[in-house]
Protein backbone atom coordinates (compact mmCIF):
# COMPACT_ATOMS: atom_id res chain seq x y z
CA UNK A 1 0.00 0.00 0.00
CA UNK A 2 1.28 3.43 -0.58
CA UNK A 3 0.26 6.42 1.24
CA UNK A 4 0.38 10.19 1.14
CA UNK A 5 1.60 12.55 4.32
CA UNK A 6 -0.56 15.36 5.00
CA UNK A 7 1.87 17.62 6.41
CA UNK A 8 -0.86 20.56 7.84
CA UNK A 9 -2.21 17.56 9.47
CA UNK A 10 0.80 15.48 10.19
CA UNK A 11 -1.11 12.22 9.56
CA UNK A 12 -0.71 9.48 7.10
CA UNK A 13 -3.61 7.96 4.60
CA UNK A 14 -3.56 5.27 2.23
CA UNK A 15 -3.61 6.55 -1.50
CA UNK A 16 -6.60 4.63 -1.78
CA UNK A 17 -9.95 4.87 0.78
CA UNK A 18 -12.74 2.60 0.98
CA UNK A 19 -15.96 4.12 -0.24
CA UNK A 20 -19.15 2.60 0.87
CA UNK A 21 -22.02 3.97 -0.55
CA UNK A 22 -22.60 0.61 -1.82
CA UNK A 23 -22.38 -0.79 1.18
CA UNK A 24 -25.78 0.87 1.91
CA UNK A 25 -27.40 -1.83 0.09
CA UNK A 26 -29.67 0.36 -0.94
CA UNK A 27 -29.90 1.19 -5.09
CA UNK A 28 -26.73 -0.67 -5.44
CA UNK A 29 -28.42 -4.30 -6.78
CA UNK A 30 -27.32 -7.21 -4.61
CA UNK A 31 -25.74 -6.50 -1.99
CA UNK A 32 -25.05 -9.21 0.76
CA UNK A 33 -23.34 -8.06 4.33
CA UNK A 34 -21.05 -10.79 5.25
CA UNK A 35 -19.36 -10.20 1.41
CA UNK A 36 -19.35 -6.65 2.76
CA UNK A 37 -18.12 -6.98 6.19
CA UNK A 38 -15.15 -9.65 4.56
CA UNK A 39 -14.58 -6.42 1.67
CA UNK A 40 -13.87 -3.91 4.68
CA UNK A 41 -11.88 -5.96 6.40
CA UNK A 42 -9.66 -7.75 3.91
CA UNK A 43 -8.95 -3.64 2.79
CA UNK A 44 -8.00 -2.86 6.34
CA UNK A 45 -5.56 -5.89 5.83
CA UNK A 46 -4.25 -4.99 3.00
CA UNK A 47 -3.06 -1.45 3.80
CA UNK A 48 -5.88 0.87 3.36
CA UNK A 49 -6.69 2.74 6.79
CA UNK A 50 -9.84 5.32 5.41
CA UNK A 51 -12.92 4.33 5.24
CA UNK A 52 -15.54 6.83 4.61
CA UNK A 53 -19.00 6.62 5.18
CA UNK A 54 -22.08 8.65 5.98
CA UNK A 55 -25.65 8.26 7.82
CA UNK A 56 -28.11 8.55 4.49
CA UNK A 57 -26.13 5.41 2.88
CA UNK A 58 -29.12 2.75 3.16
CA UNK A 59 -30.31 5.71 6.11
CA UNK A 60 -27.68 4.29 8.34
CA UNK A 61 -26.97 0.99 7.10
CA UNK A 62 -23.95 1.38 6.00
CA UNK A 63 -22.54 2.82 9.69
CA UNK A 64 -23.99 0.08 10.89
CA UNK A 65 -21.69 -2.86 8.78
CA UNK A 66 -18.72 -0.86 9.30
CA UNK A 67 -19.16 -0.37 12.27
CA UNK A 68 -19.43 -4.28 12.78
CA UNK A 69 -16.66 -4.75 10.38
CA UNK A 70 -14.34 -2.39 12.31
CA UNK A 71 -14.73 -4.69 15.55
CA UNK A 72 -11.01 -5.04 17.43
CA UNK A 73 -9.22 -2.89 14.28
CA UNK A 74 -11.29 0.50 14.54
CA UNK A 75 -7.57 2.16 15.66
CA UNK A 76 -6.35 1.01 12.42
CA UNK A 77 -8.65 3.19 10.58
CA UNK A 78 -9.37 7.11 9.60
CA UNK A 79 -12.88 6.94 9.85
CA UNK A 80 -14.69 9.30 8.30
CA UNK A 81 -18.34 10.46 7.96
CA UNK A 82 -20.78 13.04 7.04
CA UNK A 83 -23.87 14.87 8.25
CA UNK A 84 -26.17 17.48 6.80
CA UNK A 85 -28.46 15.40 4.58
CA UNK A 86 -31.44 13.23 6.02
CA UNK A 87 -33.80 11.86 3.45
CA UNK A 88 -37.12 9.75 4.10
CA UNK A 89 -36.47 6.69 2.10
CA UNK A 90 -32.96 5.01 1.08
CA UNK A 91 -33.13 5.64 -2.37
CA UNK A 92 -35.15 7.87 -4.76
CA UNK A 93 -34.87 12.00 -5.80
CA UNK A 94 -37.35 14.62 -5.73
CA UNK A 95 -39.73 14.75 -2.76
CA UNK A 96 -38.33 11.98 -1.12
CA UNK A 97 -35.07 12.98 -1.98
CA UNK A 98 -31.78 14.77 0.46
CA UNK A 99 -32.99 17.71 2.35
CA UNK A 100 -29.87 20.06 3.16
CA UNK A 101 -29.48 20.68 6.95
CA UNK A 102 -26.15 22.17 8.88
CA UNK A 103 -27.81 23.87 11.33
CA UNK A 104 -25.96 22.73 14.32
CA UNK A 105 -28.98 21.10 15.81
CA UNK A 106 -28.61 18.74 12.86
CA UNK A 107 -25.48 18.01 13.19
CA UNK A 108 -24.70 17.46 16.65
CA UNK A 109 -27.46 15.08 16.53
CA UNK A 110 -26.41 13.24 13.35
CA UNK A 111 -23.32 12.70 15.02
CA UNK A 112 -24.51 10.99 17.86
CA UNK A 113 -26.25 9.03 15.80
CA UNK A 114 -23.35 8.11 13.67
CA UNK A 115 -21.19 7.65 16.53
CA UNK A 116 -23.93 4.51 18.13
CA UNK A 117 -24.55 3.04 14.82
CA UNK A 118 -21.03 3.01 14.49
CA UNK A 119 -20.29 1.91 17.65
CA UNK A 120 -17.18 3.90 18.28
CA UNK A 121 -16.38 6.94 19.90
CA UNK A 122 -15.32 9.26 18.00
CA UNK A 123 -15.20 10.09 14.33
CA UNK A 124 -11.65 10.94 12.78
CA UNK A 125 -13.16 13.11 10.24
CA UNK A 126 -16.93 14.76 9.83
CA UNK A 127 -17.64 16.09 6.53
CA UNK A 128 -20.27 18.34 5.71
CA UNK A 129 -21.83 16.30 2.99
CA UNK A 130 -23.48 18.74 0.81
CA UNK A 131 -23.76 22.87 0.99
CA UNK A 132 -26.90 23.83 3.26
CA UNK A 133 -27.52 27.63 1.98
CA UNK A 134 -29.95 28.46 4.70
CA UNK A 135 -27.71 28.28 7.52
CA UNK A 136 -24.66 30.48 7.41
CA UNK A 137 -21.06 28.39 7.02
CA UNK A 138 -19.65 30.11 10.80
CA UNK A 139 -22.33 28.56 12.50
CA UNK A 140 -21.76 25.25 10.90
CA UNK A 141 -18.06 25.51 11.26
CA UNK A 142 -19.11 26.46 14.78
CA UNK A 143 -21.00 23.52 15.59
CA UNK A 144 -18.01 21.65 13.78
CA UNK A 145 -15.05 23.35 16.22
CA UNK A 146 -17.31 22.34 19.35
CA UNK A 147 -17.24 18.63 18.07
CA UNK A 148 -13.52 19.18 17.89
CA UNK A 149 -13.15 20.74 21.43
CA UNK A 150 -15.92 17.72 22.72
CA UNK A 151 -13.54 15.03 21.76
CA UNK A 152 -15.72 13.21 19.19
CA UNK A 153 -14.39 14.39 16.13
CA UNK A 154 -10.70 14.88 15.04
CA UNK A 155 -10.89 16.83 11.63
CA UNK A 156 -13.50 18.79 9.49
CA UNK A 157 -14.25 19.42 6.06
CA UNK A 158 -16.59 19.93 3.42
CA UNK A 159 -17.85 17.58 0.15
CA UNK A 160 -19.54 18.96 -3.39
CA UNK A 161 -19.03 22.50 -2.50
CA UNK A 162 -19.61 25.03 -5.37
CA UNK A 163 -15.82 27.49 -5.69
CA UNK A 164 -16.94 30.26 -3.47
CA UNK A 165 -18.73 28.05 -0.94
CA UNK A 166 -15.59 26.11 -0.52
CA UNK A 167 -13.48 29.66 -0.37
CA UNK A 168 -15.93 31.10 2.66
CA UNK A 169 -15.40 27.91 4.72
CA UNK A 170 -12.17 27.58 4.56
CA UNK A 171 -11.91 31.27 5.58
CA UNK A 172 -13.46 29.43 8.93
CA UNK A 173 -10.56 27.61 9.85
CA UNK A 174 -12.83 24.45 10.05
CA UNK A 175 -11.41 23.06 6.79
CA UNK A 176 -8.97 19.66 6.89
CA UNK A 177 -10.90 17.68 4.13
CA UNK A 178 -12.32 18.35 0.99
CA UNK A 179 -13.72 15.87 -0.87
CA UNK A 180 -15.12 16.27 -4.57
CA UNK A 181 -16.28 13.71 -7.25
CA UNK A 182 -12.72 13.28 -9.90
CA UNK A 183 -12.13 10.70 -12.57
CA UNK A 184 -11.15 10.50 -16.02
CA UNK A 185 -14.84 11.02 -16.63
CA UNK A 186 -15.12 14.03 -14.64
CA UNK A 187 -12.67 17.09 -13.41
CA UNK A 188 -15.45 19.77 -13.02
CA UNK A 189 -13.67 20.27 -9.23
CA UNK A 190 -10.17 19.50 -10.25
CA UNK A 191 -9.42 23.63 -9.44
CA UNK A 192 -10.79 22.78 -5.75
CA UNK A 193 -8.76 19.37 -5.55
CA UNK A 194 -5.53 21.19 -6.44
CA UNK A 195 -5.70 24.74 -4.73
CA UNK A 196 -7.01 23.08 -1.51
CA UNK A 197 -3.63 20.11 -1.72
CA UNK A 198 -1.55 23.11 -1.92
CA UNK A 199 -3.04 25.20 0.96
CA UNK A 200 -2.51 21.60 3.31
CA UNK A 201 -5.91 20.43 2.91
CA UNK A 202 -6.31 16.69 2.72
CA UNK A 203 -8.30 16.18 -0.53
CA UNK A 204 -10.14 12.96 -1.86
CA UNK A 205 -11.50 12.27 -5.23
CA UNK A 206 -14.58 9.63 -5.05
CA UNK A 207 -15.70 8.13 -8.25
CA UNK A 208 -12.89 7.12 -9.84
CA UNK A 209 -14.85 4.52 -11.52
CA UNK A 210 -17.33 6.38 -12.65
CA UNK A 211 -19.96 3.97 -11.04
CA UNK A 212 -18.22 0.94 -12.27
CA UNK A 213 -18.16 1.42 -15.54
CA UNK A 214 -14.55 2.36 -15.87
CA UNK A 215 -14.05 -1.31 -14.66
CA UNK A 216 -14.72 -2.37 -18.00
CA UNK A 217 -17.76 -4.33 -17.11
CA UNK A 218 -20.43 -3.18 -18.74
CA UNK A 219 -19.26 -2.79 -22.46
CA UNK A 220 -23.27 -2.80 -23.53
CA UNK A 221 -25.54 -0.75 -22.13
CA UNK A 222 -26.72 -2.51 -18.84
CA UNK A 223 -30.72 -2.67 -17.59
CA UNK A 224 -30.51 -1.15 -14.10
CA UNK A 225 -33.71 -0.92 -11.50
CA UNK A 226 -34.96 2.46 -12.16
CA UNK A 227 -33.75 3.61 -8.47
CA UNK A 228 -30.02 1.95 -8.84
CA UNK A 229 -28.20 4.33 -7.75
CA UNK A 230 -25.43 4.65 -11.04
CA UNK A 231 -28.33 5.16 -13.61
CA UNK A 232 -29.49 8.34 -11.14
CA UNK A 233 -26.26 9.49 -9.65
CA UNK A 234 -23.67 9.20 -12.48
CA UNK A 235 -24.71 10.52 -16.00
CA UNK A 236 -21.90 8.06 -17.77
CA UNK A 237 -24.73 4.97 -18.34
CA UNK A 238 -27.00 7.86 -20.55
CA UNK A 239 -26.98 6.86 -23.98
CA UNK A 240 -24.71 9.76 -25.11
CA UNK A 241 -22.11 9.32 -22.19
CA UNK A 242 -22.13 5.70 -22.84
CA UNK A 243 -20.88 5.07 -26.43
CA UNK A 244 -18.45 8.19 -25.33
CA UNK A 245 -17.02 6.17 -23.02
CA UNK A 246 -16.27 2.93 -24.32
CA UNK A 247 -13.94 4.96 -26.86
CA UNK A 248 -12.09 5.80 -23.49
CA UNK A 249 -12.31 2.44 -22.44
CA UNK A 250 -10.27 1.34 -25.47
CA UNK A 251 -7.40 3.18 -24.71
CA UNK A 252 -7.64 1.73 -21.07
CA UNK A 253 -7.72 -1.81 -22.58
CA UNK A 254 -4.51 -1.10 -24.28
CA UNK A 255 -2.73 0.17 -21.26
CA UNK A 256 -3.91 -2.56 -19.35
CA UNK A 257 -2.85 -5.33 -21.29
CA UNK A 258 0.66 -3.93 -21.39
CA UNK A 259 0.77 -4.28 -17.03
CA UNK A 260 -1.26 -7.14 -17.35
CA UNK A 261 -3.75 -5.69 -15.20
CA UNK A 262 -7.53 -5.58 -14.75
CA UNK A 263 -8.88 -1.97 -16.83
CA UNK A 264 -9.94 -0.70 -13.80
CA UNK A 265 -6.71 -0.96 -11.89
CA UNK A 266 -5.64 1.43 -14.65
CA UNK A 267 -8.64 4.10 -13.80
CA UNK A 268 -7.40 4.05 -9.67
CA UNK A 269 -3.41 4.13 -10.82
CA UNK A 270 -4.22 7.31 -12.55
CA UNK A 271 -6.41 9.13 -10.03
CA UNK A 272 -4.44 7.98 -6.95
CA UNK A 273 -1.13 8.71 -8.44
CA UNK A 274 -1.92 12.71 -8.55
CA UNK A 275 -0.27 14.90 -6.52
CA UNK A 276 -3.56 16.95 -5.58
CA UNK A 277 -5.21 14.07 -4.79
CA UNK A 278 -4.80 12.84 -1.11
CA UNK A 279 -6.76 9.46 -1.48
CA UNK A 280 -8.97 7.99 -4.30
CA UNK A 281 -12.31 6.85 -2.48
CA UNK A 282 -13.14 3.47 -4.52
CA UNK A 283 -16.55 1.82 -3.44
CA UNK A 284 -16.68 -1.93 -3.37
CA UNK A 285 -18.88 -4.53 -1.35
CA UNK A 286 -17.57 -7.54 -2.82
CA UNK A 287 -13.71 -8.74 -1.46
CA UNK A 288 -12.99 -9.84 -5.65
CA UNK A 289 -13.53 -6.09 -6.04
CA UNK A 290 -11.20 -5.08 -2.93
CA UNK A 291 -8.29 -7.23 -4.47
CA UNK A 292 -8.27 -5.56 -7.67
CA UNK A 293 -8.60 -2.30 -6.00
CA UNK A 294 -5.49 -2.87 -3.89
CA UNK A 295 -3.32 -4.46 -6.48
CA UNK A 296 -3.92 -0.98 -8.61
CA UNK A 297 -1.31 0.74 -6.38
CA UNK A 298 1.35 -2.33 -7.38
CA UNK A 299 2.69 -0.92 -10.66
CA UNK A 300 3.46 2.52 -12.13
CA UNK A 301 2.20 3.97 -15.49
CA UNK A 302 4.68 5.64 -17.48
CA UNK A 303 4.29 8.90 -18.09
CA UNK A 304 3.39 8.36 -21.97
CA UNK A 305 0.53 6.36 -20.71
CA UNK A 306 -0.47 8.96 -18.75
CA UNK A 307 -0.79 11.65 -21.43
CA UNK A 308 -2.32 9.60 -24.16
CA UNK A 309 -5.29 8.75 -21.10
CA UNK A 310 -5.74 12.33 -20.44
CA UNK A 311 -6.13 13.12 -23.92
CA UNK A 312 -8.71 10.30 -24.50
CA UNK A 313 -10.37 11.62 -21.10
CA UNK A 314 -10.03 14.90 -22.68
CA UNK A 315 -11.85 14.29 -25.65
CA UNK A 316 -15.05 12.93 -24.44
CA UNK A 317 -15.25 14.88 -21.64
CA UNK A 318 -15.54 17.30 -24.32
Amino acid sequence: MKYKKIEKLDIEISSIALGTWGIGAAGWGDVKDEESIDTIRYMVDRGVNLIDTAPVYGLGHSEQIVGKALKGIRDKVFLVSKCGITRKKATGFGKDGPVRDSSPKMILQQVEESLTRLETDRLDVLLIHWPDVNTPFEETAQALKQLKQEGKIRFSGICNFENDQIDTFYETGALDFAQYQFSLLEDKWSRNLKKYADLGVATMAYGALGGGILTGAYRTMPEFASDDMRLNFYPFFRPERFEKTMSLLNVMDMIAADHNVNVGEVAINYTADLSYVSTSLVGCSKPRHAKMNCDALDWQMSDEEKQILEKAAAEIRN
